[in-house]
């Protein structure tokens, strides 16, 4: 009787059934660990997408709630400034989430964090910076969303107060983010605090030119002029003489939103009366750009700051006295 040929080999090596336990179980145990890092990646991923779409919703709901409180003097500036750190407040506590649900501990976090902190302080020194002076220029309010600044390297109207940065729009619209330590350490000027602003227009006149009647006919300008205040009064003042001109100088004051006009219209007329006191082809005032043209002290303006966001309640009006009811006489 023959016997069938077998496939295997006589003098092959079978593997041990310990061997093919072995190599079943560590699959077993690598599928399973792929399994748990897919789904700690899939959490992961949910709650970095809750922790933006929260942050995001933090910002809108510090913006109306602050919009709420000061209904009738809105204060953009606190706005932008507790939008922004409610945000990167929820941002940093969604990372924490996140490592966590990676397998990083929060223990071993905090010690990470405490055995670098000197080490991170040096690193984020500038940023860290940013944010005391952000804190800084919220308390004392040296300027405010929408008011016309200068810094040490540029001058526009502010647009947003963050964290970090101040962003700006120069006269011809370019975003500028400053951060917040060069503007809060270095000096500030703030064009729109007070109402009224003085204009000086210095201007020569040569000595051919009547120079009485060229500061005549420059304060009866001034003087019909309804942007130009008369309390104080226009004041027009020689500061120089030369044997070839005379150096003089008119200065008044005006509404803020009116002082690039009236300096133009000043300028203008004191050129055109240098060359002939007599000529009458002025071009007229334009009109005034204030909102408010009521007369004002100069340097009138408001300070406002965090501390002064709280005002004290005016007092009620008090009850009108009831007239005492008798019984009508027939």
């Amino acid at each position: 009787m023959t016997t069938k040929p077998s496939i295997i080999p006589a003098d092959a090596a079978l593997p041990s059934l310990a061997n093919v336990k072995a190599d079943e179980t560590m699959l077993s145990h690598f599928i399973d660990w792929l399994g748990k890092l897919a789904v700690n990646l899939v959490v992961a991923a949910l709650i970095l997408a809750v922790t933006f779409w929260a942050a995001g919703w933090a910002a809108r709901f510090m913006r109306r709630t602050l919009t709420r409180v000061h209904r009738n003097n809105p204060d953009p500036t606190l706005e932008s400034f507790a939008a922004s750190l409610a945000r990167y407040a929820i941002v940093a506590v969604g990372l924490v989430a996140v490592l966590q649900q990676l397998g990083v501990q929060a223990t071993s976090i905090i010690a990470v964090l405490g055995a670098a902190s000197l080490a991170i302080g040096l690193a984020l020194q500038g940023a860290l910076s940013n944010v005391a002076a952000g804190v800084m220029i919220l308390l004392f309010r040296p300027y405010k969303v929408g008011d016309f600044i200068e810094t040490a390297t540029r001058q526009g109207t502010v647009k947003s107060l963050d964290l970090l940065f101040t962003e700006i729009a120069t006269p011809d619209n370019v975003k500028v983010m400053i951060p917040n330590s060069k503007v809060f350490g270095d000096v500030i000027l703030n064009y729109s605090t007070h109402r009224n602003r003085r204009v000086d227009v210095l201007f020569k006149v040569p000595l051919k030119t009547d120079l009485v009647a060229v500061l005549k006919r420059l304060r009866e300008r001034a003087e019909n002029d309804a942007r130009i205040r008369q309390d104080p009064a226009p004041m027009i003042e020689v500061t120089d003489l030369s044997e070839a001109y005379a150096q003089a100088a008119i200065r008044v004051w005006t509404a803020a939103a009116d002082f690039a006009p009236v300096k133009t219209d000043l300028m203008l007329s004191a050129h055109l009366l240098s060359e002939d006191s007599a000529r009458t082809d002025l071009p007229p005032p334009r009109p005034s750009k204030a909102t408010d043209p009521s007369p004002a002290m100069p340097g009138e303006g408001e300070h406002h700051n965090l501390l002064a966001l709280i005002k004290p309640r005016r007092p009620r009006k008090a009850a009108a006295t009831a007239k005492p009811t008798g019984v009508e006489k027939k």
